[in-house]
């Protein structure tokens, strides 16, 4: 069948809001779709190049941040807490393995989230799920929880000012290697894993030093100076994607101008729906959610939807089982789609298969559950003779207590009231990820 881009409008859809004003929602898509792509298409074709590398092996990928972005909690230093902490977890990645590693932010987009149920209760009262800032309100009401199509708006430009201040990181100095000590997060300076990261930070102190005895300096090479953070979101609400989405003009392709890379989720990923339909049309690197209920042939069919032309660093397939059922569950998958020789680079998402309610009401997670879905994945893969390619995280760089566990932060279920900021899920705070990343390089080092 031909694509277009709104082609995607006349297939079946899940996890969609209901617009009561269909001329204003018509008018922001029109709006939307005069404003400047957020990224641009080489960018997107540089990280496809990237993913391929990690899909052999040759080098890591990193994807992690907010379960989802609010537009209360924008500003400058909560995107700073987090471009700290990729290029912390980077740097331990990268020293232990010897691979690059390849950075990819859940920022600048994420800010629309699938629900379970198209409505929530309380005390009696029932009203609409809340779906993510671009679409309705979080307060528990009826006006704020009312679809508004004037948020994708807001959304974008929320993007647009956190992609110029991540550019500015990555490109104006904070990305120096000399400045390895300043990355360390002021929480985490007083715990152990605090000194782990400046013994760390010392070794490579040292290294620089010797490099700019030898006259390699970080002014010489940019690679010492600079990084690159690339972009992505779960495209949930079709018609923001499909208002960014434009024609490359070297080369006459699509691309979702919205993210470097998007990504379907587990509840959205039906062959004969609209993300289905809209996705194999992009040509951005993608990720299509993995859980437990995928069937072995379901998932070569919905490889050869998205990736046709068996393209290296194309599809991200991104597996999200639980702690209890990764030994099961997936290495049937993953003999089917070794065997069948399809090139897709496989990362752990080890967050969303291991959501419990704690003791005091909580939607938690605990961080041993976590680890453990982690090194099964490494280990299911080193016993089959494939590449894990990566981790995606649901993280940020401040000190939150959603997450239980841990050496560095032993939350218990008492604590999690303490500093339980989440707009939807529970998120790893910095010292979490960053212990996660010590035990993942040496997982990584083993596979």
């Amino acid at each position: 069948m031909s694509w277009t881009p709104s082609s995607w409008r006349n297939f079946p859809i899940k996890q969609q809001p209901t617009y009561e004003d269909k001329a204003l929602l018509e008018k922001v898509e029109s709006e939307l779709s005069s404003y400047p792509p957020l990224i641009f298409a080489g960018e997107a074709r540089r990280l496809k190049e990237k993913l391929a590398a990690a899909g052999r092996g040759e080098a890591f990928l990193l994807q992690g941040g907010d379960c989802a972005e609010s537009f209360s909690d924008f500003n400058a230093k909560n995107i700073k807490n987090l471009f700290k902490l990729m290029l912390q977890m980077n740097m331990v990645l990268m020293y232990s393995t010897g691979k690059p590693v390849v950075k990819v932010g859940r920022i600048a987009g994420q800010f629309a989230k699938p629900r379970s149920s198209d409505f929530e209760e309380i005390d009696g009262v029932k009203l609409p799920s809340y779906r993510g800032d671009i679409i309705n309100g979080i307060e528990f009401n009826e006006v704020a929880r009312v679809p508004n199509p004037k948020n994708m708006l807001r959304a974008y430009n929320q993007s647009a000012s956190t992609l110029n201040l991540l550019r500015a990181f990555s490109r104006g100095g904070l990305a120096d290697l000399n400045k390895v000590h300043q990355w360390n997060l002021e929480f985490i300076k007083g715990n152990p894993l605090g000194k782990k990261y400046d013994e760390l930070s010392d070794k490579i102190d040292h290294s620089m030093k010797f490099m700019a005895a030898c006259g390699l300096t970080s002014d010489m090479m940019p690679q010492l100076h600079q990084t690159t953070l690339y972009t992505s979101h779960e495209a949930l609400l079709l018609n923001y994607e499909e208002a960014l989405t434009r024609k490359d003009s070297d080369t006459g392709e699509y691309y979702d101008c919205s993210a470097h890379m998007l990504w379907i989720g587990d509840r959205t990923r039906d062959l004969t729906e609209a993300h289905i339909e809209y996705f194999r049309g992009i040509q951005n690197p993608v990720g299509c959610k993995v859980g437990p209920s995928m069937g072995e042939d379901e998932l070569i069919e919905l490889i050869d939807a998205l990736n046709p032309d068996n393209e290296e660093g194309r599809l991200n397939l991104i597996v999200r089982m639980g702690a209890s059922k990764i030994a099961e569950a997936f290495p049937p998958l993953l003999k089917k789609v070794r065997d069948a020789g399809k090139n897709v680079v496989w990362t752990i998402d080890p967050m969303h298969g291991n959501v419990e309610k704690s003791s005091t009401g909580f939607k938690t997670r605990n961080f041993y559950n976590i680890l453990s879905e982690v090194e099964q994945f490494f280990a299911i893969h080193k016993e089959m003779g494939t590449v894990a390619a990566g981790i995606h995280l649901e993280m940020t760089g401040n000190d939150v207590t959603e997450c239980t566990g841990s050496m560095s932060s032993p939350i218990d279920d008492e604590g999690l009231a303490s500093r339980y900021h989440t707009q939807c899920d529970p998120r790893l705070n910095a010292s979490q990820a960053l212990e996660l990343s010590f035990t993942l390089s040496d997982a990584i080092t083993e596979a």
